[in-house]
């Protein structure tokens, strides 16, 4: 029987990727060798590592003047190589705090300089994403964070600014059509929409690499990762190859265009249920603002909340568990989560319902 899984990440992935994947550490495309044994200066892993840019500028329309790094680690490591890379004792930084991860990236970059947090949505408890404020010209960079996993937020509005753009996609990157000509810098790390966890995607103006610290190490100047193509040091060789399994599935499934009307139509189903359904109530009321990765709500009665876990559990649909000691229930519906997995999980609830308004009588 199926297992519907919803976890925030590391994610379901395409059953084309797991596939692939598997012939791939066994006996990569007849070579008699594993994936996992390949060096990462051969050939072999250099047509792997073109293919992949390729293919993700070609899904995300990235212009000629980008370049596009595949890196070691996550989206964490980069909180901290921003501010490395362009931020000085002697500049400040602007960031807008929309929930754990921006606030992560906050505390690294005061590491490196002075930062101005130019809102907060946390006396809101981060349900909702502060649209009111001024970026100071002066900035070296504006920071903030596309989709925020823990609550359910969305900034779908790109915001303006006269300052480098820097955008956190980390959980929203691939799931719908953007303008990428808009940022100074893109970043993500995959084992959400792209891949399995372990490599980071950086897309970054060329224009802007001219400003890098110099006085930095080697291995966190993304000019010099540029310069030499994501191969300054070893690379996720395996991560990557995922990386690509999942752009190919992306395009055999018409691309980013079709994945953001079936991400609507899934997001869609599952906030109308939650709004329907008499045991359950949605974390953010601001429609506008409401993600369509990770959908948030409540059991009306908190005494329900475990019981619903393992009911649900018990049917096949796990990882709706929200994250560390949050409360209430977090769907995370990334783009390899099949219109299957949300029908199951609305089955689910309302079966739940049905269950609880019997035993109650």
């Amino acid at each position: 029987m199926k297992i519907h899984n919803f976890s925030g990440g590391p994610a379901v992935l395409p059953d084309f990727v797991y596939n692939q994947a598997a012939d791939a550490i066994k006996n990569y495309q007849g070579t008699g060798l594993s994936l996992l044994e390949i060096s990462h200066r051969s050939p072999t892993f250099a047509a792997i590592l073109e293919e992949t840019e390729e293919r993700l500028r070609r899904l995300l329309s990235i212009p000629s003047n980008y370049a596009v790094l595949f890196l070691a680690g996550g989206a964490s490591q980069h909180f901290a190589q921003i501010p490395m890379n362009f931020l000085t004792n002697k500049t400040e930084a602007a960031y807008l705090d929309s929930g754990v991860w921006a606030s992560h990236a906050i505390n690294e970059a005061k590491y490196y300089g002075n930062v101005q947090v130019v809102a907060t949505g946390k006396m809101q408890d981060y349900t909702a994403i502060p649209v009111d404020y001024i970026i100071p010209d002066a900035s070296a960079y504006f920071h903030y964070t596309s989709n925020n996993t823990i609550y359910g937020t969305a900034l779908y509005e790109v915001p303006k600014t006269n300052v480098p753009l820097i955008c956190d996609r980390s959980s929203d990157i691939l799931s719908a059509k953007i303008e990428v000509s808009s940022f100074d810098i893109v970043y993500a790390s995959v084992q959400k929409n792209a891949g399995a966890a372990g490599v980071s995607i950086v897309v970054i103006k060329e224009d802007l690499l001219a400003r890098v610290n110099p006085h930095i190490p080697n291995v966190f100047n993304y000019n010099v990762l540029a310069t030499h193509k994501s191969l300054y040091n070893t690379p996720p060789v395996f991560a990557i190859y995922s990386t690509l399994l999942n752009l190919q599935w992306l395009e055999s499934q018409g691309g980013v265009e079709e994945i953001e009307k079936l991400n609507q139509i899934k997001s869609d189903l599952l906030y109308q249920e939650i709004e329907r359904n008499s045991l359950f109530t949605g974390r953010v009321c601001n429609i506008s603002q409401r993600s369509k990765m990770n959908v948030t709500f409540l059991a009306n009665h908190p005494e329900h909340e475990q019981e619903f876990l393992d009911f649900a559990a018990q049917r096949q649909v796990i990882g709706i568990k929200q994250y560390a000691n949050y409360g209430g229930f977090r769907a995370s519906l990334y783009n390899a989560l099949d219109l299957e997995s949300v029908k199951a999980l609305i089955s689910v609830m309302q079966e739940f319902e049905v269950f609880k308004h019997i035993t109650t009588k």
